[in-house]
Formats: structure tokens, C-alpha cells, sequence
């Protein structure tokens, strides 16, 4: 059973962490092998570039063109026999058209279908997650816990969490449970004409009013809805399991199981509802929000889902992942995704992808204009309407397990290039671009 697990885990990429254990050398004396054998790191780098027309900044309208650049670096460093440490530090830089609109008035000409150079044009994500991880003297027993934080112009986060793996049946079965918590904060910043309005006495002197004609289609605007967000924290707390089984030499599958519990301010303080039963009013071709974005502030998540990969010879794996969710706001969704990995040589392997993905609206969508005033909560961002997406994509996989190649005193093990574009039915595309390298320290 123990080549079969080898032998499975080599194409699956998963459990192989674990593969280590107590053995015996020429003499009969035992020893144990290093669950990590020298420092690992990768660099990491993806492009994302979307657009589409139904931006929610603008209320269900315009353009959402966004650009992002996201550089990673994670340092993996043995403390010894047993023990690991994860470093993983990322920088997220975007440039958003969508966002800009949050004050598309420093234009002559406002619009939702027009680039804001303002501040809120683009913005920087840095993250830093440190977690160590302990494995038992038989390899069968893997403890980790974490801690994060991340910070951007108006979110901020920290988190913490830990898990526990068990593995048994001469490692070809695995059992895992983790629990995380994220403490997260708004800045919160609101769209610029609410904000001047409430700023100016709830009239239209100062600000943006001082340079601009409200033109409407009757009486003064007077956004009567608008208030500040009282709640300014956001805390997730989640729990998963998942249990892996080797079947055979051919197949693997695993099981997943992930509760979710949100409170605090979900909605984005920034994107903007128009109310059908009031009258529009606009500056230029911009149409002044009725009010921002209300949502329920507890939101309950339930994803399950599995996995099973399958070898189909040796230079022909079999992939698929389908999860089912639900949460408590109205949405239910179907993920289904292949891959094929091709082993071209002994280095080289390519991999064709496909993803599909469909879901529910939530119960407080509606589209532009559609929502009334008399309501609770709504929302008009697209993604809570219903709406069905396919991703296409395809990689190259180099892999040198003898780290031949090397720069300076780092041997380069795997390195990684993958494309995908996203299409959805609400007239949002995307194309992604990814990068990764992994280095050995020799």
C-alpha cells in the first residue's frame, strides 16, 4: 500500500508533505527524515485585467475596467526534524475604473462610462501570513496554526487559526480539521455626493455643489435615505474539514465540508442604489446615488464539495473538483472544474482547464434603478444576481526534482505559467495571467 500512496501522491500533489517516516538505516537503527529537507521559497506573480458594464460603484451601471498586479513571495524553512515555518508576504496593486467613480467629479465631464483619475482610482494590498506547522515522530500527526494581517486604503484585517490532520491506514487515508477567524475593519468612504451632501448640512452648498448643476427630473435632490454606516468591523469565523482516501493505484478522492459565519458591515460602504419611485437627478451624465448599498449584517456560508483525480497512465492524469454552496442571503451555486495534465517528458507537463460556475441571486438584488425605497436592504452588484461563467485556461509545469538548475545557491525546482479567461453572462470578461517559480536552497 505504501508504493500505491507514493505512487498516487506523486501525481495528485496531495498528502506528499506527509510522506516522511521513521526508518531504519544499514544497521537497524532508526531515524527520521526531515519533514521539509532544506528551504524552500517561491515567487509568485499574476496580471488580472477585467471589464464589463455593470458596475456597482455606479449602481448596476458602467464601465468596471480593473487592472491588478499581485506579487508574492512565501519562504518555507525547516526548524528542524519536526517542525516548519511559513513566511507569505503579497503585494495586490490595482488600478480600478469602477472604484474611481467613487468621486467621478473631478472630470468636467462625469460619467459611468468614463475613467476617474481620482484616488480611489487605484489602491495597494500588502499581506503577511506567518504559520508553523509540527509533525509527530511517525509522521501520521500534523498540528499548524497561523496568523495574518493585511491593510489597504479603507479595509483592514488580522487573523488566526489552526488545524489538525491525522493520517492512518499506512498513509493512504487523511483526516483534517481547521478553524480561522478574521478581524476586519472599514475606513469606511462613501460615494462623493452623498458625502458632500451630508457634509454640507444635508444641502447643496459647498463641495462639489459649489462647481456643479444638479439637473433633475423634479423638485432638489434629497437623498433622504442616506445614512453613515454604524457598524465599521467585519468578523468571519469558519470551520472545515476534509477527509482524503488513496482508493488505488489509479484513484484518489477527497471530501470537504466548510461552515462560515460572517458579522459586522458586509455591504461596501461605496457602491451606490438607485431607487425606482424616486426621481433621478444627475451632473453631467452621472446619476446621483438614492443611497449606498444595505445588506443583512450576519451572512451563514455553507460550502461542500469534492475532489477526485485519476491516473490514467503515465503520462495522463485525470482531474475534477465540483463543490455545492448555499448561504442564508438567497444563493446557491455550482462549481464544476477538469484539468488534464500531460506529461510531455519527464520535465515538461501541460495542463488544459475548464471551470464552470452558475448561481442563484441573492434576495436583495435588483438591477439598475429597480429597487424601492420602501426596502430593507438592496444591493444592485452583479455579483449576488444570477449569473452562469466559464473559464478556459491552460499551463506548462518544468520540474526538476534534482534541482540541476540553480541561480547562485538556490536550485530551481518547479517553475509555472498558466492563462485563463473568464466569461460571464452579465457581460463581464477577464484574462489572468500567473507566474510561479520554486526555489531549493542546495
Amino acid at each position: 500500500m505504501k508504493k500505491i500512496f507514493l505512487i498516487a501522491a506523486g501525481f495528485f500533489g496531495s498528502l506528499t508533505a506527509y510522506a516522511q517516516e521513521v526508518e531504519q538505516d544499514s544497521t537497524g537503527v532508526g531515524y527520521k527524515k526531515r519533514v521539509l529537507e532544506s528551504t524552500e521559497v517561491d515567487f509568485l506573480m499574476s496580471y488580472y485585467k477585467q471589464d464589463g458594464i455593470h458596475s456597482a460603484v455606479s449602481g448596476g451601471k458602467g464601465m468596471e475596467e480593473l487592472t491588478d498586479i499581485t506579487p508574492t513571495i512565501v519562504i518555507a524553512m525547516p526548524l528542524n526534524d519536526d517542525d516548519v515555518l511559513t513566511v507569505d508576504a503579497g503585494l495586490s496593486a490595482y488600478s480600478s475604473a469602477s472604484s474611481g467613480n467613487i468621486n467621478p467629479f473631478d472630470s468636467n465631464t462625469p460619467s459611468p462610462w468614463q475613467a476617474s483619475s481620482g484616488a480611489s482610482a487605484s489602491d495597494q494590498l500588502t499581506a503577511l501570513v506567518v504559520s508553523y506547522s509540527h509533525s509527530s515522530d511517525d509522521r501520521n500527526t500534523i498540528w499548524n496554526a497561523h496568523a495574518s494581517g493585511s491593510t489597504e486604503y479603507d479595509y483592514s484585517s488580522i487573523g488566526f487559526g489552526g488545524g489538525y490532520t491525522r493520517l492512518f491506514n499506512e498513509k493512504n487515508s487523511e483526516l483534517s480539521a481547521s478553524a480561522n477567524v478574521y478581524l476586519d475593519t472599514w475606513q469606511p468612504i462613501y460615494p462623493k455626493e452623498l458625502q458632500d451632501y451630508t457634509d454640507n448640512g444635508n444641502d447643496l452648498n459647498g463641495g462639489i455643489f459649489n462647481y456643479f448643476d444638479v439637473e433633475g427630473d423634479g423638485g432638489i435632490y434629497n437623498p433622504t435615505a442616506f445614512k453613515f454606516h454604524d457598524k465599521k468591523n467585519r468578523n468571519s469565523y469558519a470551520l472545515s474539514l476534509s477527509y482524503s482516501q488513496v482508493v488505488n493505484q489509479n484513484l484518489q478522492f477527497s471530501l470537504f465540508l466548510d461552515v462560515l459565519q460572517q458579522q459586522g458591515l458586509l455591504s461596501t460602504p461605496y457602491q451606490r442604489v438607485y431607487f425606482a419611485d424616486k426621481a433621478n437627478y444627475y451632473i453631467n451624465e452621472f446619476q446621483l446615488a438614492d443611497d449606498v448599498e444595505r445588506l443583512p449584517d450576519t451572512r451563514f456560508k455553507v460550502p461542500i464539495g469534492a475532489r477526485l483525480n485519476y491516473y490514467i497512465n503515465e503520462w495522463l492524469v485525470l482531474r475534477t473538483y465540483y463543490r455545492y454552496y448555499t448561504d442564508n442571503w438567497g444563493i446557491t451555486a455550482h462549481t464544476a472544474n477538469i484539468e488534464l495534465p500531460i506529461k510531455l517528458s519527464e520535465k515538461f507537463t501541460v495542463f488544459p482547464m475548464y471551470r464552470y460556475y452558475m448561481q442563484t441571486a441573492a434576495d436583495y438584488f435588483a438591477p439598475y434603478d429597480a429597487h424601492l425605497s420602501t426596502e430593507k436592504y438592496y444591493t444592485s452588484d452583479y455579483d449576488l444576481s444570477k449569473f452562469d461563467a466559464h473559464q478556459y485556461g491552460a499551463g506548462i509545469i518544468y520540474t526538476d526534482i534534482f534541482t540541476k538548475a540553480h541561480i547562485w545557491t538556490m536550485g530551481i525546482k518547479t517553475i509555472e505559467l498558466r492563462y485563463n479567461h473568464y466569461n460571464r453572462s452579465d457581460g463581464l470578461d477577464a484574462n489572468i495571467i500567473s507566474f510561479a517559480i520554486k526555489f531549493v536552497k542546495i
